[in-house]
């Protein structure tokens, strides 16, 4: 066992007679140092092929795919998929036609943007998919799901075209929408169509619906709504909300070549030694780390955060609806929970059509389909007092449902000659003038939190 002592004398002249002995067999500084950088070489080489290995592997990944689901980029869709995840629809994305499970509040968002999509896989989807909507601008793939209509060109027209007059509920509900993308022809009177680009014998169009033997086919071409870069210009938002947030469920359905799975990744390609050899150099990091690495002292305990209550995110969203000054959008919102809950009121499924819901509730409310058209579907709003009045009308033609579905049709349509009309009240539970707007001001309500803040 090697030891060094250090002895110190002071002589009679004062001066420092020291003596030192070190025993050999020890390591020395200069040993210690050499084993340190070399460890620390390993673990700098290993993190940077991790580096590399990582960053070649999200090539592929981070291509500019148009449309893409999961990409972030200004042609991709995720905004989209989010804000669909925030209303309560569940968004599955599958590459593989066998994966297309549809239930009865599915619908199935067919994007076949890049042209791969096989005829007879497009034949198979079209019979058993009730609810489709298509994105394609293949004339086999249209005759394949039933549309009689023909590719027309595409436009990158940033030209915003007004659809309160069009025959499609959504786009009907959304007011206006952004001309950008593939065109479409047709000479079938029973297909429904809107988003004019061009007049007269060169009109085209950018949105078509029809019903087929199977079900019913939206024909998407200004495909602006599902991007990322324009999905808030116009009423851009509320058509793709409006097509594919009307069920618990959206099927993507984006197809590949081969008609199953993507490309293959980079992990495919590689040798098959480059595994063994990326995971010894993660265990030799990982020992490096351990052996040199600093010892972790004792846990420490920390206060969590403030548990947030859900309706914050609810509030939240109004107040960003308020300071943009997106009256329609919210009021839009508005209308189709109210939707949800009149046709559900009604027994309809979830997948049944706004023109229905409309003409059931008119029947049982003893109103016209067009008085009750207004309300659910409605245009622009305008400014605060139509965004009240729209509310207080939803709100009053919901309880008229509820009542009449319970058997006191009379009340629903009238009340009764001993009492005053009942009048629809504000936000904040003060009475409403004749139209449903607020009677004088309303005051906002603050709840103050535990530690102040409000």
């Amino acid at each position: 066992m090697s030891s060094a002592t250090t002895s110190a004398r002071v002589g009679p002249s004062g001066r420092d007679t020291t003596t030192s002995a070190t025993e050999s067999g020890g390591p020395g500084p200069s040993d210690r140092g050499v084993r340190i950088v070399t460890w620390v070489a390993v673990v700098v080489v290993g993190l940077l092929l991790a580096a590399l290995t990582a960053a070649v592997g999200r090539d592929d990944r981070e291509r500019d795919v148009p449309l893409d689901p999961t990409s972030t980029s200004a042609s991709g869709s995720r905004a989209l998929v989010e804000v669909l995840g925030q209303q309560g629809t569940t968004v599955d994305v599958v590459h593989d036609a066998d994966a297309v499970e549809v239930g009865t509040d599915a619908t199935v968002l067919v994007d076949d943007s890049a042209g791969v999509l096989d005829r007879g896989v497009a034949r198979r989807l079209a019979r058993t998919v009730g609810d489709v909507v298509l994105v394609t601008d293949d004339p086999g793939v249209l005759e394949s799901f039933g549309v009689d209509a023909r590719p027309a060109g595409s436009t990158s027209s940033t030209r915003v075209a007004a659809t309160t007059t069009c025959p499609i509920p959504a786009a009907r509900a959304a007011g206006s929408v952004t001309v950008v993308g593939a065109t479409y022809d047709t000479d079938d009177a029973d297909v429904q169509r809107c988003a004019p680009s061009g007049s007269g014998a060169d009109t085209r169009w950018g949105l078509l619906s029809a019903d087929t033997e199977d079900g019913r086919v939206t024909v998407l071409g200004t495909t602006g709504v599902l991007r990322n870069d324009t999905v808030t210009r116009a009423g851009n938002a509320a058509l793709a909300l409006g097509l594919l947030g009307s069920g618990d469920r959206l099927v993507w359905y984006v197809p590949t070549p081969d008609g199953t799975d993507a490309a293959p990744s980079l992990g495919d390609l590689a040798p098959p030694w480059v595994p063994s050899a990326l995971a010894v150099l993660g265990l030799v990091a990982v020992a490096a780390a351990s052996w040199r690495g600093r010892r972790l002292g004792p846990l420490v305990v920390e206060r969590l955060p403030v548990v947030v209550r859900a309706a914050e995110t609810t509030e939240g969203r109004a107040r960003l609806y308020a300071r943009v000054r997106d009256r329609t959008h919210a009021l839009d919102t508005l209308r189709l929970a109210a939707l949800r809950r009149i046709g559900r009121s009604l027994g309809l499924p979830r997948s049944a059509h706004v023109d229905e819901v409309v003409r059931r509730a008119a029947a049982v409310t003893g109103r016209s389909a067009a008085e009750v058209g207004a309300v659910l579907v409605g245009g622009t709003t305008g400014d605060n007092r139509a965004l009240v009045e729209g509310a207080a009308a939803l709100d009053e033609l919901e309880h008229a449902v509820h009542r009449a579905r319970s058997g006191d049709v009379g009340r629903a349509s009238r009340p009764a000659p001993d009492e005053p009309p009942t009048r629809p009240t504000g936000p904040t539970g003060s009475p409403a003038g004749p139209t449903g707007s607020p009677a004088g001001p309303t005051t906002a309500t603050t709840r103050t939190r535990p530690g102040g803040r409000s």
